[in-house]
């Protein structure tokens, strides 16, 4: 048995931007004190489709504005921009400790989305809460390739930093493993293109569509002719 390994990197570590939301959830010994800070977790109406097409509530959260700031209850705005969640929940922590014994603040950035289009079984968006995720990861939540599917050439679409970036990706190499594409990030897209037999069905079958059609009307006038 030959066993061959390589290094895991794993470089890529999400940080808040501007507009995000966040699920602030402060916790301490005083639970009347905490409601202030928390209504603003509180779930909205209105049913939003994500994944696997279950509807979930959609909680309001704190909206980072344009200039990375949050807008927390008694204590006023407090600048997370750039920060990891773990490194933001710290800095709130301090913060409350002027207005709250012991609290505990737990964060969670409901913004760290990843779109799957394409031939894949169930192409959605996906979100993801622990803000990590690998490739192979996000493509099994989507059911797997089809028979269709291109696994040597995926697209994958990414947007930092005021940049769009496009790259490729195979899926049948070992490279993949250190592609800088493998560990996803916020926000992106990966579009897995059609093998070309399926271009060439699909192209075919809307070449014959207008025929179809016109058979479809002529047999359906010599039917109602005949039976009138």
């Amino acid at each position: 048995m030959q066993i061959s390994s390589s290094k895991i990197v794993q470089n890529y570590v999400p940080v808040i931007t501007t507009g995000d939301m966040l699920t602030i959830v402060v916790g301490s010994l005083n639970p009347e004190a905490n409601a202030i800070f928390n209504s603003a977790n509180e779930f909205s109406s209105t049913s939003v489709s994500y994944g696997l097409g279950s509807s979930a509530r959609q909680p309001f959260g704190y909206l980072v504005d344009s200039d990375g700031n949050i807008e927390l209850p008694l204590v006023g705005k407090i600048h997370l921009n750039g920060l990891r969640t773990q490194v933001a929940a710290d800095t709130i922590r301090g913060r409350l400790l002027l207005y709250l014994k012991e609290p505990s603040v737990n964060i969670k950035n409901i913004n760290f989305k990843v779109s799957v289009l394409g031939e894949v079984a169930r192409p959605a968006v996906y979100v993801i809460p622990d803000e990590k995720i690998t490739l192979p990861e996000v493509l099994s939540l989507a059911g797997d390739l089809t028979i269709y599917g291109k696994r040597n050439n995926l697209l994958i679409i990414r947007e930092e930093k005021g940049e769009r970036q496009y790259a490729r990706v195979d899926l049948t190499s070992r490279d993949v493993f250190e592609s800088p594409f493998y560990n996803l990030h916020k926000n992106d897209v990966i579009y897995v293109e059609p093998i070309k037999a399926r271009m060439n069905t699909t192209d075919r079958v809307v070449q014959l569509a207008p025929l179809i059609l016109s058979i479809v009307t002529a047999a359906t006038l010599i039917i109602y002719r005949l039976r009138f």
